[in-house]
């Protein structure tokens, strides 16, 4: 549970500071198209984040994309 916590808090803590730092670096005044632009990259980056936190904790450490088949 606590590690579920963790990673949810730091995804928003990601995507709150990708769309805080969009919205001071685009140039103003934002159209709804730039809000949108800004909320899909916010977006990116928290999915990347999460598929890398989910690869570095999930234990595995070797082989993460790959399954050795049995030989039969």
């Amino acid at each position: 549970m606590g590690r579920t916590i963790g990673i949810a808090g730091a995804l928003i803590l990601v995507f709150a500071a990708v769309a805080g730092i969009m919205v001071k670096v685009m140039a103003g005044p934002l159209k709804d198209s730039d809000y949108l632009v800004i909320g899909t990259v916010a977006t990116l980056a928290a999915m990347l984040t999460l598929f890398v936190l989910l690869v570095a904790t999930s234990g595995k450490k070797s082989n993460v994309f790959f399954k050795r088949r049995k030989k039969s």
